[in-house]
């Protein structure tokens, strides 16, 4: 699930389909489409999931092969690249990263011949969070597939959108080079461990039903090393590239159909731990805060695999804070159970809310977070809130 679940099923797509198709001579090579477009378009196609059969579906018996499942699934209607992750500077400055690319399916006529066909779409998030600055920096951007300006390869992740990639090299390495608005991220992210399938051996249930799953395997441990430009504490200066290591998280995800009608958002967590264990949990919450589906899996540093049902897994607040721009009130500082386990979250820093409503229309909290228990520094982790500033509105019209 992520960030591309935020979209608002407004208008069928094959509505959203004709008005990109329309929009076809006002396709430049450096901007794919105008804001207006962006706007309009976007959240009106996203998720009326179930409301065409066109799109591939996500069944218990098909297990997830890799390396040749870490690129793009076009017969999917959805699917997502998401790295975050801990930074540190020369002077030992804490620093969290988000880079996210989604390509979701249209349900445009795949025989239409057109260069323009607006079949595939492609969008990306980039966020930095800098305690010295106090608030979260962002940027996002969205393309028609084409051109060579924007797409998702098959068999390999090799991910594109304008001048923002992610590319998998033949070793598994990641190169992630982003220059967003204010920052930018030149990183190489690489494994130190096997990928992790969740769910069982990669489909991974969001929901009561069968059908509400995901493809869906994670790369924990990823060593990171590069640079990134900071924006400065005045408005429109940056701070030069600064040389960065780390530790990151990457996620893939592919799906047709997803959350309960019910599901009103989620929390997610992925924490690298310092002993080299990795631990994934998630929640889809109903209005009432209760879970409609919970999961965790913990696999510790020899690889041993610990899974935990709905009923074994607990995300409790224990601390709000309140965007001052949206009046939004987050649990930025969580307790969460898996079984017999607790791990508290403490936020690198409270404010790290993305307002994504000029092109997305999402308002959601994601950020970089420590992880303890009984004052025991246990590792580092990102951890996604959303749902909070309005209920999503998942397979409804």
């Amino acid at each position: 699930m992520r960030d591309l679940l935020r979209f608002l099923a407004r208008e069928p797509v094959a509505s959203v389909a004709a008005c990109l198709a329309a929009s076809a001579t006002r396709f430049r090579r450096r901007r794919l489409f105008t804001s207006g477009l962006l706007v309009g378009g976007m959240l009106g196609m996203s998720l009326a999931f179930g409301a065409s059969t066109e799109f591939a579906a996500v069944t218990k018996d098909h297990p997830i092969a890799l390396p040749m499942d870490t690129g793009s699934h076009a017969n999917f209607r959805t699917e997502w690249w998401y790295a975050t992750g801990w930074l540190t500077t020369p002077d030992n400055r804490p620093l969290g990263f988000q880079i996210t690319f989604f390509r979701t399916a249209t349900g445009h006529d795949a025989a239409d011949p057109s260069a323009f066909a607006p079949s595939q779409l492609i969008i990306a998030h980039a966020a930095l969070s800098d305690p010295a600055l106090g608030h979260l920096v962002h940027d996002q951007r969205i393309g028609r597939e084409g051109f060579g300006l924007a797409y998702a390869k098959r068999a390999n992740t090799d991910v594109k959108l304008d001048a923002w990639k992610i590319v998998r090299a033949a070793d598994g390495r990641y190169d992630v080079s982003v220059d967003a608005s204010g920052f930018a991220l030149h990183l190489t992210l690489m494994p130190t461990q096997a990928p992790l399938l969740q769910g069982e051996h990669g489909y991974s249930r969001k929901g009561p039903r069968p059908d509400e799953a995901s493809y869906y395997y994670s790369e924990p441990q990823l060593r990171v090393s590069g640079s990134v430009m900071r924006p400065a504490a005045q408005e429109g200066r940056s701070q030069g590239d600064t040389a960065v290591t780390g530790v990151a998280w990457l996620d893939h995800e592919w799906s047709s159909t997803l959350l309960d009608a019910n599901a009103v958002g989620w929390d997610w967590l992925g924490a690298n731990l310092a002993d080299g264990s990795a631990l994934m949990a998630f929640k889809v919450r109903r209005r009432d805060g209760h879970a409609i589906w919970a999961h965790a899996a913990l696999r510790d540093r020899d690889g041993r695999i610990t899974t935990f049902a709905p009923g074994e897994v607990e995300f409790t607040p224990r601390r709000l804070w309140r965007s001052p721009r949206t009046n939004t009130s987050y649990p930025v500082a969580m307790t969460v159970k898996t079984g017999t386990l607790a791990w508290q979250l403490e936020p690198l820093m409270d404010d790290q809310e993305l307002d994504s409503r000029q092109s997305t229309g999402a308002v959601y909290w994601e950020g970089a977070v420590r992880v303890s228990r009984d004052g025991v520094d246990l590792g580092r982790a990102y951890l996604e809130l959303t749902g909070y500033a309005n209920a999503l509105r998942i397979g409804k019209e």
